[in-house]
């Protein structure tokens, strides 16, 4: 049975960001929350997981106990609760006494093998965190994003998404180069792009040599 906060939700008759600021002072309310994501009512199941996302980045250590609920997400049938769940593990790093991210690594990072661009993306777009968070697995990330110029195309996955995918990848590295060893094979990455046909990625290739080569 849905809460009447998860129904007030539904209804909008509160935002998320109400939602937000009601959980964080009083973090009891917390499992509603959790409950909501598997609702089946798309407003509250999107509403709870966007409310969590934004939990993750500013009170890791709340979640962190429930650590073990969003890895079971990225194996959802909800490709954007999957992107939640990434963001969400990814913010929680910092805080991961246990090493539970060290058992899901191959997991996590398999899915930039995934057909679609959006979640080959997120990977890439919150690796810089895990690496900055666990600086012994920089090097293991590095590599990681170096594969993606090997990804495969699909239909949901173009030569343009992978244009788009390299640009992700290089902001990265540059929120983390400090803790990467081979840094000749990161800055050869970068520079096969200064060229490309899409603009951002060379200039954000460019700037990235003009600070790091």
């Amino acid at each position: 049975m849905t809460s009447e906060l998860l129904q007030k939700l539904a209804a909008k008759s509160i935002t998320k960001k109400e939602l937000f600021q009601m959980v964080e002072q009083d973090f009891n309310l917390l499992p509603e929350v959790l409950d909501g994501v598997s609702s089946s009512k798309a407003a509250i199941r999107y509403g709870c997981a966007k409310v969590l996302m934004d939990l993750s980045e500013k009170h890791p250590e709340k979640l962190y106990p429930h650590m073990d609920f969003f890895t079971a997400l990225l194996d959802s049938n909800y490709r954007i609760l999957t992107w939640n769940a990434m963001a969400i593990i990814a913010n929680l790093a910092k805080v991961d006494e246990d090493k539970k991210f060290d058992a899901i690594f191959d997991k996590y990072f398999g899915f930039l093998n995934d057909a679609y661009m959006v979640t080959v993306a997120n990977v890439v777009g919150n690796s810089a965190k895990i690496a900055l968070a666990k600086p012994y697995w920089a090097q293991k990330v590095t590599n990681e994003l170096l594969k993606v110029e090997n990804i495969s195309t699909t239909p949901h996955l173009t030569e343009e998404c992978k244009r788009v995918i390299a640009e992700h990848a290089i902001k990265s590295f540059a929120l983390f180069f400090d803790e990467i060893e081979q840094k000749e094979k990161v800055i050869s990455f970068v520079e096969s792009h200064v060229d490309s046909p899409r603009k951002t990625l060379g200039k954000t290739a460019e700037e990235f040599l003009l600070k790091f080569r």
